[in-house]
């Protein structure tokens, strides 16, 4: 296809943006632009613990302003722009979603797809009132935003750390956006809670659950929502990117 034509999708990938590589995700990945007719950019931004918040995020920041700045030069659309990322890469999507917003910047992005996201401090709240995967992981992922902060207690408000804090002003900045989750994954209550937040500041094009699936599940092919996800998805950027 001709340049004009190429549509993107920039990702981050998970391993809670403490481990994995670009590398590790590069087969699903592969996946991903064959059937939806994309080009994907796999950023292999920096990991806590040797990087912390914010360097995480702005390393995905800056390739995001890089593909838009040259997008002629890399053979892509730069007006059919999407960013991503699953787990700990939605957190890193996010966080470069509050970039884009507090820079007045969103308008670079047509599409943002956060998928099973971390994205607030939910698993320091009572264990008691959350579901068994929440439970599960709560200790873990304590642990793992602790990694990720340069200073827990100075960072604990503040949207760089955790998206799902962002004020309804700075929400109301973000890029039109797309939140995915599972319907038993260890963050379904926090991310539940940014797409009612985002749909209240006129920014949630959908919120998507994939049933009977848990965390990432959705990314094995021998899963029967394997073939769920992939079809929802192609579907997406059909209507949401293509078009």
């Amino acid at each position: 296809k001709q340049w004009y034509q190429r549509r993107v999708a920039i990702t981050a990938g998970g391993g809670g943006a403490i481990g994995s590589s670009a590398e590790d995700n590069k087969p699903f990945l592969d996946y991903i632009a064959i059937q939806a007719d994309i080009v994907v950019f796999n950023v292999d931004y920096r990991l806590a613990p040797e990087t912390k918040c914010p360097n995480n995020i702005k390393d995905f920041y800056e390739a995001i302003k890089y593909i838009c700045k040259d997008a002629s030069s890399l053979g892509v659309d730069p007006s059919k722009i999407s960013i991503g990322g699953d787990s700990g890469g939605g957190y890193i999507c996010l966080g470069a979603m509050v970039l884009l917003a507090q820079n007045d910047e969103a308008g670079l992005v047509k599409l943002a797809i956060p998928g099973i996201p971390m994205t607030d401090d939910y698993s320091f709240s009572d264990p008691a009132a959350m579901t068994i995967e929440e439970n599960e992981s709560a200790y873990m992922m304590r642990k793992i935003w602790k990694l990720i902060a340069a200073d827990f207690e100075a960072q604990k408000c503040n949207p760089h750390l955790f998206p799902g804090k962002a004020s309804h002003e700075l929400l109301e900045k973000f890029p039109p956006t797309i939140v995915s989750e599972c319907e038993f994954d260890m963050f379904i209550t926090e991310a539940t809670r940014l797409a009612t937040r985002l749909r209240r500041a006129g920014r949630l094009l959908e919120f998507i659950v994939i049933p009977g699936c848990k965390h990432g599940s959705y990314m094995m092919p021998d899963m029967g929502c394997f073939k769920t996800w992939g079809d929802t998805f192609k579907t997406v950027f059909q209507e949401y990117l293509h078009k």
